[in-house]
């Protein structure tokens, strides 16, 4: 019985494991450059043809100019609904296939910001996939999944010290 409830452990851990650093670099570029506002370098990890899959409307861009339709769109949703200060963190991969020149990656990630400057946070799954070119892996498609956001609620102030005995 332990045999089993010690092989099923192992297989869990070898799942949570990071993505290879060649697939992680144009993930972790894509997310760092929209983190800093820099959308050259960011739609630099893309191919071309890219398809995006996000929770604003009109929800999928595909294609030549999917990148910069997206970046439009997405401006424009953010605007509208009073959003700032975005910000996304992601964590190790928690799956990773690769066949051949494709590959196909899920990223946990915590989207943050604020919404008429009340700060929001939602927990989300980002899915790549990616496409093996001269100039190394791209990013061939990626889709933002996550449940509604929710507001961030302050922290509770500290308790004040104890008074001492008399």
């Amino acid at each position: 019985m332990r045999a089993i409830i010690l092989t099923a452990a192992l297989a869990l851990a070898g799942g949570a494991q990071a993505a290879t650093p060649e697939l992680a670099a144009p993930i972790k570029q894509f997310i760092d450059a929209m983190n800093k506002g820099d959308i050259k370098t960011a739609k630099a990890a893309t191919t071309a043809d890219l398809t995006v899959t996000d929770e604003v409307p009109p929800f999928v861009w595909q294609g030549r100019g999917a990148f910069d339709a997206w970046i439009a769109d997405l401006g424009k949703h953010e605007s509208a609904a009073g959003i700032a200060a975005q910000k996304m963190t992601i964590r190790p991969a928690s799956r990773e296939v690769v066949a051949g020149e494709a590959a196909y990656v899920i990223v946990p990630a915590t989207f943050t910001f604020t919404q008429n400057a009340a700060p929001m946070r939602e927990p989300a799954q980002l899915t790549f996939a990616l496409r093996k070119t001269a100039a190394g892996w791209k990013i061939a498609a990626w889709t933002f999944t996550g449940p509604n956001p929710k507001p961030i609620k302050p922290k509770a102030p500290p308790a004040p010290p104890a008074k001492p005995a008399a």
